[in-house]
């Protein structure tokens, strides 16, 4: 007897096939998913929202995009505009005794541009912002009496203030300024530059920090730039003159912190106008000014230094007016209570 097979046509199974194919392709009911699993519901309407953009300092506003697109196509991309006006103040604050003061609120902070309030858009209790040091020792004749104990506070404070995130740079300065070792993590490698830097003869204290804060700022704009100066504050050799050295501070948003050893106690002995310089320059940049007794405070300032730079709050606002362009703007921080803030005092608008 022989057995007939029957066969599909083969109409019928493409057929066959694409009808499952719709099936699949048509919206599937995710109801008793669990709510983690579920799909997104789209929006009858496009939502607008303006957020920080992970690059401080940098603003991407929502709102710009065109409500008929995706922004998250990547045609589109492009159309979002990008505002660069978020002023960002690093503000230390230090209590009665002069001690950092953490963990203040929000609202003990009032912020001024021009003398009008503005609103804090971005507050740190404790900014995380890496930090990038320019470590700067005056390597002159006159201040090599206690390079000693300069170097070995420096080399102590390398191995305490830097982190994973954080780099560091060791400069000396005589009648030039020389990079003896370019920003690194390097601890040990540090500490030997520190420890290799060699003696010269005259001080061009205004060179180093125009030198140190050009260096500092070809750095990242999400990073905290700090200049530590350790010299005896006798100007001798600069080709660059104070409003030079001063304007790049401002411009490069430099935070300098500056350590004057005084080979001579008595004023009469000693070049205070130098002194003078260096503490204006400190002081608009936010940064502070220490006068040690010996070379042997050293290493209690430089732990001072650290305990502030671990302890700095950072504020940010959207400048409201606008400065006009290219314009130098006062800014002024106060802290409730009896608290006593250090920040930058001006900052130069870019570009309208």
């Amino acid at each position: 007897m022989r057995i007939r097979r029957f066969r599909t046509p083969k109409v019928a199974l493409v057929a066959a096939t694409l009808l499952f194919a719709a099936a699949i392709a048509l919206p599937q009911d995710d109801s008793d998913r669990p709510p983690w699993a579920r799909k997104p519901k789209s929006s009858s309407s496009p939502k607008t929202s303006t957020q920080p953009d992970p690059n401080p300092g940098v603003m991407v506003n929502r709102n710009n995009v065109d409500s008929t697109t995706n922004a998250d196509d990547p045609a589109q991309r492009s159309r979002i505009k990008v505002s660069v006006n978020l002023v960002n103040v690093l503000v230390s604050v230090l209590d009665d005794n002069n001690r950092p003061a953490p963990d203040l609120p929000v609202e003990a902070f009032q912020i001024f541009e021009e003398g009008v309030k503005q609103k804090i858009e971005v507050f740190e209790s404790e900014t995380k912002q890496p930090l990038d040091i320019a470590l700067m020792i005056d390597a002159s004749l006159s201040a090599h009496k206690e390079i000693s104990f300069e170097q070995q506070a420096a080399a102590h404070f390398i191995a305490q203030v830097l982190r994973p995130e954080d780099r560091l740079a060791v400069y000396s300065f005589d009648e030039s300024v020389h990079e003896i070792a370019a920003f690194s993590e390097n601890v040990a490698s540090l500490q030997n530059a520190v420890h290799r830097i060699p003696a010269g003869a005259g001080t061009s204290i205004y060179d180093a920090l125009l030198l140190g804060s050009k260096a500092l700022e070809h750095r990242g704009e999400d990073r905290r730039r700090v200049i530590i100066l350790v010299t005896d504050a006798g100007e001798t050799t600069s080709r660059t003159d104070f409003d030079a050295a001063r304007k790049e501070a401002v411009r490069a948003n430099t935070l300098l912190y500056s350590i004057i050893v005084r080979p001579v106690k008595n004023e009469s002995g000693r070049n205070t106008a130098g002194e003078h310089a260096i503490e204006t320059i400190t002081d608009t940049t936010g940064g502070a000014i220490f006068f040690p007794d010996s070379g042997q405070d050293l290493d209690i300032i430089f732990d001072r230094i650290d305990r502030e730079l671990r302890t700095q709050y950072r504020l940010g606002y959207y400048p409201n007016p606008r400065g006009p362009a290219n314009t130098y703007r006062t800014i002024e921080v106060k802290v409730l209570d009896n608290y006593k803030a250090r920040h930058r005092k001006t900052y130069l608008t870019g570009p309208q």
